[in-house]
């Protein structure tokens, strides 16, 4: 007779219900903590946690349930190290993991380039902000779960959506007006 081990169980279910969201949960922290290593760091901690608190999950998605655990993870440790954390700077060419080929090296650098000024208008947000653009444009979450996430309103959602698109909206005129002038040259000198 075999008994059935109900930790194994547990573990099952939990790895079931939340590895699938490894990736979006570390593209979260990478996002706020603007660092590679604290980013691990912060998934590590926020999977323990939730390990620990899995049997609360209530509902049919555990993806924003571990990803608001993701996210007070990575604002207790900015909080920890408020000094630390002003100074890391997230970069996308250096802490991404896959890199597309172009053929074309002019198209190639265009779109560094255009990823760069996207990243450090992103990067700029205050993290209230850069947190429900990355929830939503890059993890494609609904109003409903980056409202659970961030345990706010749906309507306050919705507010920093629209201010954080249109501070990036100006940062990126302002970048793209700042390089024409730089780009552009006095014949008469």
């Amino acid at each position: 007779m075999h008994l059935r081990n109900p930790l194994n169980d547990r573990t099952r279910q939990f790895e079931a219900a939340t590895l699938p969201h490894l990736s979006a949960a570390y593209n979260l922290a990478r996002w706020l903590l603007r660092d590679d290593q604290h980013a691990h760091d912060a998934v590590q901690e926020a999977y323990l946690r939730a390990l620990r608190f899995f049997d609360g999950l209530r509902g049919a998605s555990a993806r924003p349930w571990l990803l608001g655990i993701v996210r007070n993870t990575c604002y207790d440790w900015m909080r920890q190290h408020r000094s630390l954390a002003e100074q890391l700077v997230f970069d996308e060419e250096r802490d991404s993991v896959a890199a597309t080929a172009v053929a074309d090296p002019a198209a190639l650098w265009e779109q560094r380039a255009q990823r760069g000024r996207v990243n450090a208008a992103i990067e700029a947000l205050a993290p209230p902000f850069r947190e429900v653009i990355v929830l939503r444009e890059l993890e494609e979450m609904s109003y409903e779960e980056i409202a659970q996430v961030a345990g706010i309103p749906i309507g306050t959602v919705m507010s920093r959506l629209s201010r954080a698109r249109a501070a990036l909206r100006v940062a990126l005129q302002d970048e793209a007006a700042n390089s024409n002038l730089g780009g552009q040259h006095d014949v008469n000198a």
